[in-house]
């Protein structure tokens, strides 16, 4: 968010403050969808911007039966049917929809590539037991 307080580009912003209906195809349903942030810019085009993880970009690959592989799936399919949502949208009300993720934001120089000094690894931690009582 100190991105867009801090950029001369953007004239105006806001977080979560539009509200997009769409259909999830894996539980059909409607639900609300609410894009990270609206954005005003100062050549006068305005954006939905949506901050994801690379993974949740892209459909999920690996062993179909697994447990792992189904929430993927489930959540691929339902930010697909956001995204489509939110280009229906933003084409509606003659705006542009953005996916940021980890890597565009490294490219943009918001995100460090590497953390500064040097991190600690965590120590694993001993399993609980409860000692018994009589």
């Amino acid at each position: 968010m100190m991105f867009f307080d801090k950029s001369p580009d953007v004239v105006q912003w806001s977080s979560e403050e539009i509200t997009i209906p769409y259909y999830d195809e894996g539980d059909k349903r409607v639900h609300r969808y609410f894009p990270d942030f609206w954005v005003k810019w100062k050549n006068g085009k305005q954006s939905l911007i949506e901050v994801k993880p690379q993974k949740e970009t892209t459909a999920p690959t690996g062993n179909k039966r697994t447990k792992r592989y189904i929430t993927e799936a489930f959540t691929y399919i339902k930010n697909t049917c956001k995204w489509k949502a939110a280009e229906e949208y933003c084409k509606d009300h003659k705006m542009q929809f953005d996916i940021w993720t980890e890597v565009k934001l490294g490219k943009m120089g918001i995100l460090p590539k590497k953390m500064p000094g040097k991190l600690k690894p965590l120590k694993k931690m001993k399993p609980y037991s409860r000692k018994k009582t009589k």
